[in-house]
């Protein structure tokens, strides 16, 4: 069985993010990139299957810039065979929609035909929360989102999802697409040697167009802008005062 998993490149999450002075998007001058965290999650969950004996190759496939290769080459030498980059923006500033990207996914689920997708369940750069959904829409396949825990056995998946107030346990059949929560693992370090290996594993190059997709954006961004700086705390003698201050700032 083939495991097939979609990685985004993003701001690194240890980065402090930086709003254009004009408010027209987030500075990646000079910024460290890295992997999404779900992703990368998704990418070592894969792995597992593969040397659980459950998978037979895992692919991994980036839409973006150019320079998403290096976050396929991290992929790879985290353990991943090979991987696909659909090239479908110049500019590191142009983020492509959930739909586009899931259009695109679709095509690449057709022509590698995987029994399973494991896809972060979000990007921490816009939080859309949407890829792996529309996924599911778009290819019929059965989906299971928020895996805390999975277990693949002939023909299905068995997915623990976070919900409100619990886990609930639910059955797939396969092929299906699977998003991952935070706590579905504990993604490993590449080694010296394995990202030695990475770089002769094979790296396909493709675009939108060779799978007929439109990546013109729908959505507009009409301004970014940096969270309110937080306020002040102020010192209380007693519970009165502390209501009192409560109720004047409509906490209560």
């Amino acid at each position: 069985m083939k495991v097939l998993v979609p990685v985004k490149r993003v701001i690194d999450y240890n980065v402090k993010v930086r709003v254009k002075a004009d408010g027209s998007g987030v500075d990646l001058a000079n910024v460290k990139m890295s992997m999404n965290p779900f992703d990368e999650i998704a990418v070592e969950e894969a792995i597992r299957l593969k040397e659980a004996g459950k998978a037979s190759e895992v692919i991994v496939v980036s839409i973006g810039v150019k320079q998403s290769q290096e976050t396929l080459r991290t992929a790879l030498a985290m353990g991943a065979d090979r991987a696909i980059l659909v090239t479908a923006a110049e500019d590191v500033h142009t983020d492509i929609e959930p739909l586009a990207v899931a259009k695109i996914l679709a095509a690449v689920v057709k022509e590698e035909e995987p029994g399973l997708v494991i896809c972060g369940k979000q990007a921490i750069d816009n939080d859309l929360n949407a890829t792996g959904q529309m996924l599911a829409a778009l290819t019929g396949f059965a989906q299971a989102t928020n895996a805390n825990n999975l277990e693949v056995e002939e023909g299905s998946a068995t997915v623990a999802r976070e919900v409100d107030g619990g886990l609930q346990t639910i059955k797939v059949t396969l092929p299906a697409i699977v998003t991952t929560d935070l706590r579905l693992n504990e993604p490993r370090y590449a080694s010296l040697p394995n990202i030695m290996k990475a770089k002769k594993k094979p790296l396909d190059e493709k675009t939108p167009e060779d799978f007929g997709v439109d990546v013109a954006p729908r959505l507009e961004v009409v301004t970014t802008a940096e969270p309110a700086e937080r306020a002040a705390g102020v010192m209380v003698g007693s519970v009165d005062e502390l209501v009192a201050k409560l109720k004047e700032t409509g906490a209560l």
